[in-house]
């Protein structure tokens, strides 16, 4: 009985982890990000004013920066915009995730 009481409550924990966009399921979501507006950067230099133009025409909510040969984490944040650039700051990628 205590195994399955303990199961029942690890299962409604991890039922409060999952990421559901602020309109529901299907729908977009506010600041949801949106890559294909972004790509017009690639190529222009990393500054804080292209930033938060990748911002404005993403919709993300955030941006990560990602330096050359840096590792980053993979979990998927649907506001937010990540940016490469190389050793020269010339951006070479704008992406969703």
């Amino acid at each position: 009985m205590r195994i399955l009481a303990a199961l029942a409550l690890g299962a409604a924990a991890l039922a409060g982890c999952a990421t559901v966009p602020a309109d529901g399921p299907g729908r977009a979501a506010a600041n949801h990000c949106r890559a294909e507006p972004g790509q017009r950067f690639v190529g222009q230099r990393a500054t804080g004013e292209t930033g938060a133009a990748i911002l404005a025409a993403t919709g993300a909510a955030r941006l990560r920066w990602v330096p050359p040969r840096t590792a980053v984490t993979l979990e998927f944040a649907y506001d937010r915009a990540t940016v490469g650039y190389g050793d020269d700051y010339v951006i070479e990628t704008v992406s969703c995730n």
